[in-house]
């Protein structure tokens, strides 16, 4: 998982502490879209050094080179300025594996969330937005919104599998993902229990292996069906 896998959020409203979304969007070209990556940027490599307890509107504001007063003013906080960061990082496209298998393609999503938190640049960035959806409650909103179009988006993997026949015609989709990535998180914030490539792939075939067992649809099946795990 590359950073962006981690970033998305609702658009922060000028003024507003909590980085709620606004009324006007920005524009998508001209002066408002460079400063507006300018001061995503800032934010980002704020939040790689110094963390979500380190970051300030005055670091990101000369960081930027953007005037601390125009910061304030379009986006009123750190909390803003974390949201608005998320939601221009969730419009960027990512590569979702399509390597014809679906254990091939969940190993590759798994790692691909191994990659993110490992990786020199964008790992303490990554876990710095999580931090602050811990701490925050507009960060958890932006972190929860994120997570469930990244899942989204992940789902044409395991539509593929179920088109070729691989998995039950009612999968949830986007369940199959979010049960082959949950145990990395769960080592990564949770536990802090180690975690490597061999972890990774194991928590793809377990996913892959609950859905092939119809343990992922997306109604329950009928009480005394086999797929239920009626008794035989």
């Amino acid at each position: 998982m590359q950073l962006e896998l981690l970033l998305s959020a609702e658009p922060a409203r000028p003024g507003d502490p909590n980085g709620r979304p606004g009324e006007r969007p920005a524009r998508p070209g001209g002066r408002t879209a460079r400063v507006r990556a300018a001061v995503r940027a800032a934010t980002l490599a704020e939040l790689g050094e110094k963390g979500y307890q380190g970051l300030t509107v005055e670091a990101v504001a000369e960081r930027s080179g953007v005037h601390k007063t125009t910061v304030y003013r379009r986006w009123g906080s750190v909390e803003g300025l974390i949201a608005d960061a998320l939601e221009l990082a969730s419009g960027e496209p990512w590569p979702v594996p399509d390597t014809g298998d679906l254990a091939s393609d969940l190993r590759a999503l798994t790692r691909e969330v191994l990659a993110g938190f490992t990786d020199p640049e964008a790992g303490p960035v990554a876990t710095a937005f999580v931090s602050a959806a811990v701490q925050n409650p507009a960060a958890a909103r932006a972190l929860h919104a994120f997570f469930a179009a990244r899942h989204e988006q992940s789902a044409p993997v395991v539509r593929r599998a179920v088109a070729r026949g691989e998995l039950p015609a009612d999968t949830d989709a986007a369940e199959v993902v979010r049960v082959a990535v949950a145990p990395l998180y769960y080592r990564l914030f949770v536990s802090g229990e180690p975690i490597d490539t061999a972890v990774a792939d194991r928590a793809a075939d377990a996913a892959l292996a609950a859905a092939r067992a119809g343990a992922l649809r997306t109604a329950p099946p009928p009480a005394g069906s086999a797929a239920a795990g009626s008794p035989g």
